[in-house]
């Protein structure tokens, strides 16, 4: 699974228009979250730092929920975009939710032992549960 990595506001016009999950690492205004919507219409989820999640706008919130976008808190650990615009969630990651569903383990188990497995935050991994 790839999240596209967007540093600034500056960077949405240039999105495709088939990302699915992007990671905004600055503070979004509603019209950046608009216009990231307009520009890309298959996107399923936005993955912001928790500091900046908390100044999202309720008209934003309420915006993403009615397009059926996820907002889900969350760093990417050790991404460096002046390598890779795209930050790639492992194969191994979905291995292992696998391998603990067919050990009959709930969602919340699993995802309780991802977090602890991985660094990445409790609303991504149950985002990555739900597309499993």
């Amino acid at each position: 699974m790839k999240i596209r990595v967007v540093s600034s506001k500056d960077e949405i016009s240039s999105l495709s228009e088939d990302e699915e999950i992007v990671h905004l690492a600055f503070r979004p205004s509603n019209k950046d979250i608009f216009s990231l919507v307009m520009k890309c219409p298959n996107v399923k989820a936005l993955h912001i730092p928790s500091s900046y999640k908390r100044t999202i706008s309720g008209s934003a919130k309420m915006y993403l929920s009615m397009q059926g976008i996820e907002l889900l808190e969350g760093d990417v650990w050790g991404h460096r975009k002046d390598i890779n615009e795209y930050s790639e969630v492992s194969k191994k990651v979905f291995d292992r939710i696998s391998e603990f569903r067919s050990q009959g383990l709930s969602d919340d188990d699993i995802a309780d032992k991802m977090m602890r497995e991985t660094r990445l935050s409790p609303d991504f991994v149950r985002f990555i549960i739900m597309q499993k």
